[in-house]
């Protein structure tokens, strides 16, 4: 099963300027441009955008809710390769060829055992 990791980032509140860009709906969306192809670099695929609402403070008293848009990504998570290390790998046990002399599999459990 294909597992991901999410990363949450805050939309742009303003544009940014660029070569050939007027107007604030242009440099806005430039801005989103910027933040997307930046993390879409980085191997984050872009899923949606939310408004979510936050209660901050103002002051010292009072309290009141905002509204602030996020942008959601997410990217696969690596699977963890397992660890090995050749000091750590039990070789296979043999079994005793017909032809061995009685007692092999008898030295063969003793040297098991030892390990």
């Amino acid at each position: 099963m294909q597992t991901f990791e999410y990363k949450i980032v805050p939309a742009p509140r303003r544009g940014k300027s660029g070569k050939g860009i007027r107007g604030n709906e242009a440099k806005f969306a430039n801005a989103l441009s910027v933040v997307m192809n930046q993390l879409g670099a980085a191997g984050w695929e872009y899923i949606r955008t939310d408004t979510l609402p936050a209660e901050e403070r103002r002051g010292f008293v009072f309290r009141s809710t905002v509204q602030h848009t996020m942008l959601i990504f997410r990217r696969p998570k690596q699977a963890a390769a397992p660890v090995t290390h050749p000091l750590l790998a039990r070789p296979k046990r043999e079994q005793p060829t017909p032809d061995a002399p009685e007692g092999a599999d008898q030295i063969d459990e003793t040297a098991e055992s030892m390990r």
